[in-house]
């Protein structure tokens, strides 16, 4: 799902920073420093706020007309484009099937003593990324 919506941009004082509004999601702000790192930040911002609002199960709100609202004299108005898809298959929470294979022996195992192979199998991986993540920061 591609989404665009319009964002007010102000511009810092005596800096090359910018604050971003989102009119359409409530709360959504965010700010970034020059304008790549800007836009960057504004489209991960709403994709958050829009992630948020599909995993609870809610529709995405409608966009407003750029033209309904004024730029600030210190910014400007842009639409911020949103690949839903993209983002949610990133950071999304929602669970992804995947299936699994093992031998027989461990399967009778497993069911004869009640263990949930999608437990083991996201602990261990959340494990091996836990050790990564040490590994890169040490």
């Amino acid at each position: 799902m591609k989404l665009t919506y319009p964002a007010i941009f102000t511009h810092f004082d005596d800096e090359d920073g910018y604050t971003v509004e989102f009119p359409d999601l409530p709360g959504c702000v965010t700010e970034g420093y020059g304008i790549a790192d800007t836009m960057f930040m504004a489209e991960d911002a709403a994709s958050g706020w829009i992630l948020t609002e599909l995993e609870d199960g809610k529709n995405p709100p409608k966009a407003s007309d750029i033209h309904s609202f004024h730029a600030p004299t210190n910014g400007f108005l842009s639409m911020v484009a949103l690949d839903m898809d993209a983002y949610a298959e990133k950071y999304g929470e929602k669970a992804v099937k995947k299936t699994l294979t093992i031998p027989a022996w461990m399967n009778t195992y497993v069911e004869r003593h009640g263990i949930s192979c999608s437990r083991v199998l996201r602990e261990a991986v959340d494990d091996i990324i836990k050790k990564e993540t040490e590994t890169l920061l040490a």
